[in-house]
């Protein structure tokens, strides 16, 4: 049995537009951990409804899972009716398809100002915004990074970030599959108005 839960916050409505050729990102991000089996089922049903995957996560234990789905439209949110569009065409295919042993919960939601940046497209998206990374494997003894976004080049995501001993702030690049999780740093202003949205739903 499937229980759901619908979720849509807000978007932050000032983002450029993403390049048509932008590169995809890897499948540890947009589905780390054990949500990694659910990837191929999950990702052409949402794209094939209209949407883009952000991230898919499997949380709980034997007992209750809990499968997450971040998604958006073409406007970087979704609405309620577009969550529950896809709560309902994920449910009948894992219906049919019967990946999950026992009972689980399913929640769709849109992402909100901390969203994750999973797909190197991401990193084109949101050029000049701040963000946090986490790598897998540390760089001169140094895993955690904040900066601006600087884009996608050369098969990295580059960030610019201060760092010790340099005036100005350096433009570094973090291969994709060394990312362990990274995510834009809310903004004051657009928390703000994520609040005051939710609660006039």
């Amino acid at each position: 049995m499937t229980d759901h839960v619908i979720k849509a916050d807000a978007s932050l409505e000032d983002a450029a537009r993403a390049p048509s050729d932008a590169l995809d990102g890897t499948a540890h991000l947009l589905a780390p951990g054990p949500a990694r089996p659910y990837l191929d089922l999950v990702q052409p049903l949402i794209e094939g409804l209209g949407f883009q995957l952000l991230r898919i996560r499997m949380t709980g234990d034997d007992g209750k899972m809990v499968l997450q789905i971040m998604a958006e439209n073409d406007d970087f949110g979704l609405t309620i009716e577009q969550c529950e569009s896809i709560s309902h065409a994920v449910s009948d295919m894992l219906d049919v398809e019967n990946p999950i042993a026992g009972a689980y919960a399913l929640e769709v939601s849109s992402p909100g100002v901390a969203r994750p940046l999973t797909r190197a497209v991401d990193f084109e998206r949101w050029v000049g915004y701040e963000a946090k990374l986490g790598l897998k494997q540390a760089i001169e003894g140094q895993r955690r990074f904040r900066g601006l976004v600087e884009g996608f080049a050369d098969g990295e995501a580059r960030l610019q970030v201060k760092l010790d001993g340099y005036d100005d702030p350096q433009i570094l690049g973090f291969a994709l599959d060394n990312i362990a999780e990274a995510r834009l740093v809310p903004d004051e202003t657009e928390l703000k108005a994520s609040l005051r949205a939710a609660k006039g739903k």
